[in-house]
């Protein structure tokens, strides 16, 4: 599939993330920044959307922050969601993964507020909370909607499937480098780089049983748009 047509059917899963969202009763507000940690991560897909959509001058400016934060700790995932799904569906055990909010913010983040918003990624997109997150430290989301996130995390893999996952700085720095970027782009199988993690196909879907009646609805556009 050609990389503008996924581009395409990813903005359509954002839209549709987006329609739920808005549905959702939620403290999310501007400037309410606590979830927009180092730790981030999302697919090359959604990291070419973002530089894909920048001018020359938004870019130079955007990769600076990305460049400065490149040695700061952060959360570098050991597998994807479509992986662990596979490991679940065998009964294997999911590798213990390290992750703490302490490490920081965002490195895009500017006076509290994202200079990218429209072109968030998901992991942004999905970070939501039914109470201010600045007074619990944490975002407080219900089970369904972690499910939802889930589901979403697992088709936007599936269209980015031989491409890669890892945090924000990590993708961002590889598909800077134009090497990378043309070879992603061309859909070459040998894509790999340092920090990331190669992404699957939807082995099974990870849904409660509790959940599957409830997340039909979801479920039938997002297949939709990943076949078509």
């Amino acid at each position: 599939m050609e990389i503008d047509l996924k581009i395409e059917k990813l903005n359509q899963i954002y839209d549709l993330f987006d329609s739920y969202a808005k549905k959702q009763d939620l403290a999310c507000k501007r400037q309410c920044a606590t979830c927009c940690t180092c730790n981030m991560t999302l697919t090359t897909l959604e990291g070419l959307k973002i530089i894909s959509n920048l001018d020359a001058s938004q870019k130079d400016t955007f990769m600076q922050r990305i460049q400065k934060a490149a040695g700061q700790e952060r959360y570098q995932p050991k597998i994807s969601t479509n992986q662990m799904a596979r490991i679940c569906m065998d009964g294997g055990n999911i590798p213990d993964e390290v992750i703490d909010p302490i490490w920081g913010h965002c490195p895009l983040l500017v006076h509290q507020e994202c200079p990218i918003y429209p072109l968030r990624p998901f992991g942004c997109r999905c970070m939501m909370s039914r109470r201010d997150c600045s007074r619990n430290g944490f975002a407080d989301m219900d089970e369904f909607t972690l499910t939802v996130a889930d589901l979403y995390n697992q088709f936007i893999e599936h269209l980015d499937a031989g491409g890669l996952t890892g945090n924000l700085i990590d993708v961002l720095l590889f598909l800077d480098i134009s090497e990378n970027l043309k070879t992603y782009q061309e859909g070459k199988p040998d894509l790999s780089g340092p920090g990331l993690i190669r992404n699957h196909p939807i082995p099974v879907l990870m849904i409660p049983p509790e959940h599957r009646l409830r997340v039909a609805p979801l479920l039938e556009p997002l297949t939709r748009i990943c076949q078509m």
